[in-house]
């Protein structure tokens, strides 16, 4: 049976459904098409799974409603300690240090596990917006008035605008001719959750090594999860081993400061690669998240850029239909590509760039790296405007919802 709806949005992780509720509540009918079954991500078990949210990504989230069940889960960053050396070798001697006690908001972000939000993002969008799980986009055909779009168990919805949440092999864009640029860091991310001896005193470790990163974040209690980012070749052979060896392995790289550590639910990887969209809209289409783009982990920037994404969207989209205009027109859709793709972009390539510069073991680039980070750890104003920039609270213009006030 053929349907109407304001959006269609193909993609049920957590961008698609946070900009579900986000126009839901400014009166627009949206469906979200969500490949994976309604309760695989619901469940109660912990499995180590988590993000670093920005502040203004939890601002987002109390503009919508979800935050005041969400806080008692979700860890306060206090602290952020970035440092280079070698595995089994500790630290260079000279880091940087970001403390949330010197900016006003008094700490950088939280984390959260993936189940507590999904969970709040899946109960909001069940009293709000036609949720169909189990089912893909297919197919789309734009016209003058609107978009089909075909399901996968054959059902046509029509709508003003289709919107791809559907990650860096976004079937929306490829349908719609949006070519991707970018290119693979030969890198595989391992991603796991550990608990320790010592408390962690809300201070998130970023460890960079010539192989790649290693992020040591703070969980409630004595938990930390982690993301490590290793050589593929040898990400693989990790992969392969049991638990024990596997911890074998990340111990020399993960340090004693946090006394003893063990495994704390199933382990998880993915390779890693740099993708962006050359257009964040077509022709009754907007991309969000990583179906526009993907970027390196560091930082955990990924999520956060895409709630941006939708802070951005809704807000364009809801303001254009207050003003009478048809909201999947070029025109509309425009605002929201300028708005967000210099952000995304710089954002993307600074991610990979980091990388770049620290993914070696190049003796040279390692000296200038220590001179680098140690010169702008004794710059306040400087060290400042980093934390700011990191937590989202200097974008301009800032969207509504990252500022956490109503569209």
């Amino acid at each position: 049976m053929d349907r109407d709806f304001d959006i269609v949005v193909a993609g049920g992780g957590l961008n698609g459904p946070a900009l579900a509720l986000a126009l839901a509540q400014c009166g627009l009918s949206v469906a979200v098409v969500d490949s994976r079954p309604a309760d695989s991500r619901a469940g109660d078990a912990f499995d180590g799974r988590a993000y670093a949210l920005a502040l203004a990504s939890q601002r987002l989230l109390a503009a919508l409603g979800l935050w005041r069940g969400l806080a008692d889960q979700a860890q306060p960053i206090l602290k952020v300690e970035a440092t280079q050396g070698h595995p089994g070798e500790g630290a260079a001697p000279f880091g940087l240090h970001f403390d949330g006690a010197e900016i006003e908001e008094g700490r950088l972000g939280y984390m959260l596990e993936d189940r507590f939000l999904y969970r709040a993002l899946l109960a909001a969008m069940r009293a709000r917006v036609t949720h169909l799980p189990g089912l893909s986009v297919v197919g789309q055909e734009p016209g003058p008035g609107g978009i089909a779009v075909l399901l996968s168990d054959g059902r046509r919805l029509r709508a003003r605008l289709l919107v791809g949440a559907d990650g860096r092999q976004s079937g929306v864009a490829a349908r719609a001719g949006i070519r991707r640029l970018g290119h693979d860091y030969g890198q595989i991310a391992l991603v796991a959750a550990v608990d320790h001896e010592l408390p962690h005193q809300g201070t998130a470790h970023q460890f960079f090594m010539p192989t790649g990163p290693l992020a040591i974040l703070p969980l409630p209690g004595n938990r930390s999860s982690i993301v490590w980012s290793e050589e593929a070749v040898q990400a693989r052979a990790l992969i392969a081993l049991p638990d024990d060896d596997f911890l074998a392995a990340l111990r020399p790289r993960f340090g004693d400061f946090l006394g003893a550590i063990r495994l704390a639910g199933p382990r998880f990887s993915y390779p890693l690669n740099l993708t962006l969209a050359e257009s964040y809209v077509a022709p009754r289409v907007a991309l969000i998240g990583d179906a526009a783009h993907g970027v390196h982990p560091i930082a955990g920037q990924g999520l956060n850029l895409g709630l941006r994404d939708v802070a951005a969207l809704a807000e364009v989209l809801v303001e254009s239909r207050r003003r009478g205009e048809d909201i999947g027109t070029e025109p509309v859709l425009q605002r929201y590509e300028q708005w967000r793709r210099p952000d995304a972009t710089a954002l993307a390539l600074g991610m990979d760039g980091v990388n770049a510069l620290f993914s070696n073991g190049n003796p040279v680039l390692g000296a200038a790296r220590a001179l680098g980070m140690g010169l702008i750890d004794r710059l306040p104003a400087l060290r400042r405007g980093f934390m700011r920039q990191a937590a989202g609270l200097r974008l301009d213009p800032m969207p509504r919802l990252l500022a956490g006030q109503p569209i």
